[in-house]
Formats: structure tokens, sequence, C-alpha cells
């Protein structure tokens, strides 16, 4: 199973969590609503990972790698703060497509910060995106 296999399963699943998030909000408040979200990836992630063995691991984990992972942690929470508010007062059809926006963001930063090449084609197609989802989210 190659890397697209994966992210096709992940755009799948995040299409879920727009739709079921948006149903299961109503009437919730949406910081209370992102940390049950929260506390079941916790639960279900740990599960994985005990299941397969892997988390005999964690003693070799370096310094960078923690850091670098609990900023990301940190980063995720907040987006899912934001994404969660944002699906309360809109609609889930106009808000993934502004979400998705972050395509975009990886792109560009990938270029700035880690030297990923940003060929014309990337850029176009970076284009695109954001031209698609201001479209979906406003049209």
């Amino acid at each position: 199973m190659t890397w697209v296999f994966w992210a096709l399963l992940s755009a799948g699943f995040a299409a879920a969590t727009a739709l079921l998030a948006k149903v299961g909000i109503a009437g919730v408040d949406s910081n209370l609503a992102t940390a049950i979200r929260t506390s079941v990836i916790l639960v279900f992630t740990w599960g994985i990972a005990i299941g397969l063995d892997k988390h005999h691991g964690l003693a070799q984990i370096g310094r960078r790698s923690w850091l670098f992972l609990v900023l990301s942690g940190v980063a995720t929470g907040l987006s899912w703060l934001c994404y969660f508010r944002a699906l309360q007062m809109g609609p889930a059809s106009s808000v993934a497509p502004v979400d998705k926006l972050s395509v975009v963001l990886v792109i560009v930063f990938a270029a700035l910060f880690l030297g990923e090449r940003l060929t014309l084609l990337k850029a176009a197609g970076g284009s695109l995106i954001a031209i698609g989802a201001l479209i979906l989210a406003f049209a």
C-alpha cells in the first residue's frame, strides 16, 4: 500500500469527520465537543499503538522529536478547536473547503522551511485549490 492509498483513506475519513461533527455538535459547546472527540482519539490511537506493540518505542524518541511532536499536537488541538467552532457557526460545505486551504499553506511552508521544491505545477495546483476552496465556501 502506497502513501496515495493512505492519503485517500485520510481524505475519506476527514470528510466523514466533518459530516459527523456537524450533526454531533448541534446544541453542544464547540470546546466540549472537541474535548470529547479528542478523548476518543486518545483512547483509540493508544489502543492501536499498544495492540500493535509499538508503545515500547517511547524510550527511543529523541528530545527534538518530542518537541516537534508536542508542538504538532498543540497545533492540531488549536486547529480542531477552531474547526469545531467554525462548523458550529457555518455550513459544513463551506467550512470544510476553507479548512482545506491548509493544503496551500503546507505547499508554501514546505518550500520555505523544509526545502521542498516548489515547482510550477505545484504552484498552479495550490492556486487551483485556493480558488476552488474560496468558490466553494462563498458561492
